[in-house]
């Protein structure tokens, strides 16, 4: 993989001076939207913790967008296990759906997806310290099937965005514990 001379210095110089979740997230979509074109970007908090009870959920907060009109920072989804919640959620493993039809089996919202041109998907877990994932990196885009390279792109990606949502999950818990 080779990555243009613009998007090492977005992402070695712009990035680490980022004032904030949202100043960080921008730097890192403008990065992917120059490589990999159009498409929509997420990040999600997990928002439970401990195990999850048989029949229970997970639940994820919104915290950034690249389509707020689409997709707004809003209220919390609850997910109920799945093969993909144990794979995203508690394995803390990439997931990679590609085509209409994959998307529709999985996610609640495909026809939104698909209203919106988005034919593929990456969701990547942001691990903590102790390599559990406490949130998602969730990309979306046009074509129908990754290509191995575009899906370590979205995992460097991730990858570097996760200091800045780590500090923004911090502050979260630390405003929900005072509440």
């Amino acid at each position: 993989m080779h990555l243009p001379a613009a998007a090492c210095l977005a992402l070695c110089d712009a990035l680490p001076r980022a004032d904030g979740l949202e100043a960080a997230l921008a730097i890192v979509d403008g990065v992917r939207r120059d490589l990999l074109g159009p498409g929509l970007l997420t990040v999600n908090l997990r928002c439970d913790s401990g195990p999850v009870p048989p029949g229970g959920t997970l639940v994820l907060q919104r915290i950034w967008t690249s389509d707020a009109q689409a997709y707004p920072v809003a209220g919390r989804k609850h997910k109920t296990l799945t093969p993909w919640t144990r794979q995203l959620l508690l394995e803390a493993r990439v997931f990679v759906g590609e085509g209409r039809q994959r998307l529709s089996e999985v996610f609640d919202d495909h026809a939104l997806i698909d209203s919106l041109g988005l034919q593929a998907i990456v969701n990547v877990p942001l691990l903590d310290a102790h390599g559990r994932c406490f949130a998602t990196f969730n990309a979306l885009g046009t074509r129908p099937v990754w290509q191995a390279h575009e899906v370590l792109l979205l995992r460097l990606l991730a990858t570097l965005a996760t200091p800045a949502v780590a500090r923004t999950a911090g502050t979260i818990g630390r405003q929900s514990l005072a509440a």
